[in-house]
């Protein structure tokens, strides 16, 4: 049994969220739930359960809610190179959306991702540099909207990497540290500038994961 505790600050406000998982064969069972289950007395408020196999299914049920959300994916070769597919609905809002990935080679990706309904449709490539690929470049473009987005990345011994991304439709351009150690969990800080506006203050946040086995 395993168990994870996440909080996410913020000047403004503060929230958490816990994680328990329980081994179910070759799949397993999920619950999560935030600060909101017990600000008022324990309540079902934000109760999460979730059935999954990697790489497989992922099945969530909302119970405050009562709504569903699937997740299917699949991966199979074409032309000797393999092609990750996830299917996405969900119930209540009856939004679906369809993902695919194609992995040219060890530094070279290609992903789409299509919403039906809406009719959204954004292309990404990524690209990994250097020896071990710490270093990747992210252009993704967004053909609903005609507008591009960029993010780059690179990883350290250690466990910390650094990210930077930006947004042209918006004009807001963040910037991520992370650090993901075994023994003392995940932590990551990030800060996101507003570039349309003059003088503008930047939104600064800080998030820490806690991961237990039982």
């Amino acid at each position: 049994m395993k168990a994870s505790l996440k909080a996410h600050f913020e000047p403004e406000r503060s929230s958490a969220i816990a994680t328990l998982f329980l081994p179910a064969g070759d799949a397993r069972i999920k619950a999560s739930i935030t600060e909101a289950t017990f600000s008022k007395g324990p309540s079902l408020n934000s109760l999460l359960l979730s059935l999954e196999k990697p790489g497989s299914f992922i099945i969530d049920y909302n119970v405050p809610n009562q709504d569903f959300r699937f997740q299917f994916m699949n991966t199979v070769r074409l032309a000797e190179k393999p092609v990750s597919l996830t299917y996405t609905h969900m119930l209540g809002a009856r939004q679906t959306a369809i993902d695919g990935s194609l992995q040219i080679d060890p530094a070279n990706k290609l992903s789409v991702n299509y919403s039906f309904g809406s009719g959204n449709c954004k292309v990404k490539y990524a690209y990994a540099h250097g020896e071990f690929g710490r270093i990747l470049v992210e252009p993704v473009y967004d053909l609903s909207k005609n507008t591009w987005d960029f993010a780059v990345s690179k990883k350290y011994d250690g466990g910390d990497s650094l990210k930077a991304n930006y947004q042209t439709s918006s004009k807001v351009l963040g910037l991520e540290w992370n650090r993901d150690s075994k023994t003392n969990g995940c932590f990551k800080i990030s800060a996101a500038f507003n570039l349309a506006e003059k003088n503008a203050i930047p939104k600064v946040f800080a998030e820490s994961t806690l991961n237990y086995d039982f």
